[in-house]
């Protein structure tokens, strides 16, 4: 992709030198064929908010990504490409006909508020609980050395806890 400066933004004031570095993050900008009205871009962050059972992405999430579409871009949180990409407990996927619903009506909703979503794509691999996995198998990944840390799990009594991978 490339990044151009040459949108609405006067000639002045993209050759003007003492415009500060808040004033160019409202000047508008060009990445790839998206003209953005701003360079505000909102990172992916793990809400763990899907709906149960399915990992389905409803209104909840819709509503907090629509509330934040004045970001000129948003990056959704990570979504599993597979039920077995799961790391951690309530997030998203993109993997059954249930979850491109409720993405079309997270992206309904930002798109209607104004604004633009990317989908961050993800698969764990190792760092994943056999908790997470279909029928409590263990995590798919390139590597069999079982990592260091914690994942974040939904126990028995449906509550989030964190356990030893």
């Amino acid at each position: 992709m490339s990044i151009s400066n040459t949108m609405d933004a006067p000639v002045a004031a993209r050759k003007d030198r003492t415009q500060s570095s808040v004033e160019r993050l409202f000047d508008p900008i060009k990445i790839g064929s998206y003209c953005l009205p701003n360079r505000i871009v909102m990172a992916p962050l793990t809400r763990s908010r899907a709906r149960q059972p399915g990992n389905v992405p409803g209104l909840l999430n819709a509503s907090y990504y629509a509330q934040r579409a004045s970001a000129a871009l948003i990056i959704s949180e990570a979504t599993q490409v597979s039920m077995q990409g799961q790391g951690y407990a309530w997030t998203p996927g993109i993997h059954s006909r249930e979850q491109v619903e409720g993405w079309r009506l997270v992206a309904g909703a930002v798109h209607s508020a104004g604004g633009l979503i990317f989908m961050q794509l993800w698969h764990v691999g190792r760092i994943s609980h056999p908790a997470l996995q279909p029928d409590r198998m263990l995590p798919v990944a390139p590597s069999a050395i079982k990592p260091r840390g914690e994942a974040f799990i939904e126990n028995e009594r449906g509550e989030g806890e964190l356990v030893p991978l």
